[in-house]
Formats: structure tokens, sequence, C-alpha cells
């Protein structure tokens, strides 16, 4: 949409933004913002063949920003008119400073935004009947019970929202975006009686995507039928699963979805706020080795329609690929406006925040590992006695020190350069900087994850992406099921 026809859909026009602006700057301040949004959302969940959940929304919303040195004013409310964006403009700027100063703002049309995710009408998520999307459900339910007899309980859900934002910036930029996003998740509850054993397991993805990709085919598989087939194997293996041993051994980490492990054990600690105020574990390292050679980290927001990519991030500023780690060194932080600068560094497009209610803060948008050289095929058969972890569950990691865990969602030994049983119950621990070092292989079969990641900070969640190759990790702390009977 164009940026006349979106204030006209707000009921505003340029010189309420400028007002608002003008009000913020009355006062000395450093930097500044308005950011408004309207959300569509629709979403359905289909439990044991029935609709348990069926509901759409609309909210909207504004918030501004005053920003003086490291202290930030924010006012945000729910009601989009000139009135409330000059009270709110009054509150944030209170909040940041009472120094006196003085300006005003002309907005243009500058911003030089990317065209990540067109979407014509026909394939709009939301536009589509009701009923395409019950039956694509249903079609899951169906084919995740055939799977295995043991199939017993199956959950499908399908989640779409349009987001349209509109950013009026201190330096005078207007910018517009509508963003679309789509997932497809399915859960799968496999029971083996005879021996009492029961497991969960689930898959899905999606994107900035058009309706129709969801049934485009991905091999010899539509999409939808690779993750619900995915889905139920997954926990069909689990009820075979041994559980996992404990102790220091070599660790191979699948393609995709692993990634998820670099973006919360070192991207986070990459952020440009951790950094600034000294509590990451990569805090004064830009230049200095803090990988293997092997290891190079990109952060990259302008990869078309992924989950995490945006044409512009939530200060108005376009997205770009940035290479945080270059052959094991360390080559920058990502930075939203304004840590970038209270740190002397440009702003990497790595703003972000959930809604109008929040404050942007630097996030990443898709994270990955670049592909190496090594065979995949060659890096487990080098491993003696290890694990081969192919998707993770929930961890939790310390920004300060770097320590994380993580548990394994589907995870294999490996026995004399074999991969043999499943096991259940491995638990991942190390910390993130030290096993970036620890990085003796890479394969050459990076790919970026399904489209199902979220990732949360200071309360706040927004979509991303994650990514990686084949990779073997030596001397990774494995917690297993038996770890407590080790002496």
């Amino acid at each position: 949409m164009d940026i006349e026809s979106v204030l006209a859909r707000f009921r505003l026009d340029r010189r309420d933004l400028e007002a608002t602006l003008a009000t913020l700057f009355e006062r000395r301040i450093d930097d500044a913002d308005v950011y408004v949004e309207h959300v569509e959302s629709e979403g359905l969940v289909l439990d044991e063949g029935l609709v348990k959940k069926g509901a759409r929304a609309i909210h909207q919303g504004f918030g501004v920003r005053a920003v003086i040195g490291d202290k930030t004013g924010y006012a945000h409310a729910d009601v989009i008119d000139r009135e409330s964006l000059v009270e709110a403009a009054r509150a944030a700027r209170t909040i940041a400073s009472e120094s006196q100063g003085g300006g005003a703002v002309a907005l243009d049309k500058r911003g030089g935004g990317h065209d990540l995710y067109p979407i014509g009408a026909e394939g709009d998520p939301l536009a589509r009947d009701l009923g395409d999307k019950l039956a694509l459900l249903e079609a899951i339910d169906k084919r995740a019970r055939a799977y295995d007899p043991r199939i017993t309980q199956v959950q499908a859900s399908f989640a779409s929202e349009r987001k349209l934002v509109l950013v009026a910036t201190a330096d005078g930029r207007l910018v517009v975006d509508v963003r679309p996003l789509s997932r497809l998740s399915v859960s799968c509850i496999a029971v083996d009686a005879a021996r009492g054993r029961r497991q969960s397991a689930g898959s899905g993805g999606g994107g900035r995507w058009e309706f129709p990709v969801f049934f485009e085919a991905e091999g010899d598989l539509a999409r939808w039928q690779r993750w619900t087939d995915e889905a139920a194997r997954r926990a069909v293996l689990l009820l075979e699963a041994i559980d996992a041993p404990a102790g220091t051994m070599d660790v191979v980490l699948g393609p995709g979805w692993p990634g998820i492990l670099l973006h919360e054990a070192v991207g986070h600690g990459l952020e440009g706020d951790f950094n600034r105020r000294q509590t990451s574990a990569f805090t004064g390292m830009v230049g200095k080795q803090v990988a293997s050679p092997l290891v190079t980290v990109v952060d990259d927001g302008t990869i078309a329609t992924r989950r995490g990519s945006l044409n512009v991030d939530d200060e108005g500023t376009p997205s770009t690929r940035n290479v945080l780690i270059e052959g094991g060194v360390l080559k920058g932080y990502l930075q939203d406006r304004m840590n970038a600068r209270l740190m002397g560094a440009e702003a990497t497009g790595s703003g972000r925040r959930e809604s109008y209610a929040h404050m942007p803060l630097p996030r990443m948008t898709n994270t990955f590992m670049l592909a190496g050289q090594d065979d995949p095929e060659e890096i487990i058969k080098g491993v003696k006695r290890g694990i081969y972890a192919v998707a993770f569950g929930g961890g939790q990691v310390d920004i300060t020190s770097g320590r994380f865990t993580f548990s394994g969602s589907e995870a294999y030994l490996i026995e004399d350069g074999k991969v043999t049983a499943p096991v259940r119950g491995a638990t991942f621990i190390g910390n993130g900087p030290e096993v970036l070092k620890r990085v003796v292989a890479v394969g050459h079969d990076l790919q970026l994850d399904q489209g199902i990641g979220t990732c949360g900070k200071a309360g706040q969640s927004v979509p991303v992406g994650v990514g990686l190759p084949t990779v073997r990790v030596n001397d990774l702390t494995i917690g297993g099921v038996n770890a407590g009977a080790r002496s």
C-alpha cells in the first residue's frame, strides 16, 4: 500500500505526524519516532477431529517514543487521532527529559525498504474461505492417523495475520510495511498400550506466504503432507527410543532447526543492548577470534518470504544482511537506532517490537551459520561415540555467562561412525562462546528452518528464522535420563 492510502486508513495526514514530532522536539531529545499499527489475525484449531477454536481479531494502536541518552520515554494508546498522538508525545517527552530544546520535522517518502513478501488478494490467507482452511486441517488429521495405528490423538492448527505498519522518524522518514504471516502446526500423540508408553511430537512451518504455498511440493510430497508425516513419525519413533546417555561426548547437529541452539546460545549475546551494557559474553570482542575459523554467522532480514524477514524494521530502517562472525572473528553486533548511536555504530535494521504497546529492542531476524565444505556423511563417520541431534525443544540461556541448556526432541546415538538407536531425554549443556571454538567440521548442507520460530526477549515475542548446516562440536556435556545415577 502507498503512504497516502495508509494515512487515510488511519484517518491521519502528514500534518498530524509532523505535529506529533514537533511536540516531542519542544524539548531537547536525541531521537524520536511514531509507530502506528493495524493487525488482523485469525486462528483455527482442529483437535480430535473437532473444531476446538476459531477466532478472528482486529486491533490497532500507536506508540510514541522520545529518547535522550540511554533513557526512553514511551507512550501508547489504541485510539488513533491527532489529539491522542500529541498527548502521547507530551507524555513520552516528559518521561525522557525535562531539558529545553526545540525543532520541527518535515516528513517525506524516503525509506528505501524492500519488497520481500508480495501477496496478491487471491493468495492472502486471511482472505481465503474458512472452509479451505478447515479442509486442510481435516486432511492433516486423516493423514496423521493413517500413518500408524499407534497415533491416537492429532491436533492441527492454522494461524495467519496481516500487520500494517507505519513509522515516522525524527530524521524525516515516513515508511509503511504490510506484513503477512502464516503458520501451520501439527501435533501427534502415539501410544503403545502394551508397554505403557505415550509420546508426543510436533512439526509444522510457515512464513510470509500465500496460502497455496502450503500445498506446494517439497520433494514428492506437499509441504503440509511432509510436516504431517514428520510429526507422526517422531511420535512413533519416541516410543522405541532408549534413555539418552550422560557424559561428555562429541555431538553432530543436523541441518535446519538445530540452528535454534545458535540463535539462543550465541545470537542473543550479539545484540547491541547487552554489549552496550557490558552484560554479554561477547562484550568488547569485536575484531577478536571468538569461534573456530570454520564458523561464519549471519543474521539476514532480507530473505524473501522468510518468517523472520522484514522490508523495514519497526524503527523504519531497511532490513540488512549482517555478518556477525566471519571465519571465527567477531565483526559486529545487531543494532537498533538508540544502541547504535550510543556505541558509535550504524543501525543494522534490527529494531523490533512485538506491537505498538512495546518499545523497540535490537533483535534477530533470520540467524544462521554459513555452509562449510565437509560432507555430512563423513562428519558422522568421524565420530566414535556421540549424539546426532536432529531437532531441539525448549532451552535456557544466560546471556552474561553464555551458559545454555537445551532439550533434544529428536536425537540418536552415534556408534562407530553410524547413526543407531533413537534416544529420549537428551539435554545439551554448554557455553555458547566455548561451543563455537569446539566446532571441528561444518557441512555443505545449510538449511533454514521450516518457519516455526518465535523469539522471546524482555517480555516481547517476535517471529524469527534459524538455520544451520551439519556441524560437529567436540566435548559437549550431555545430561541424559540416567544423569543422576552417574558417579
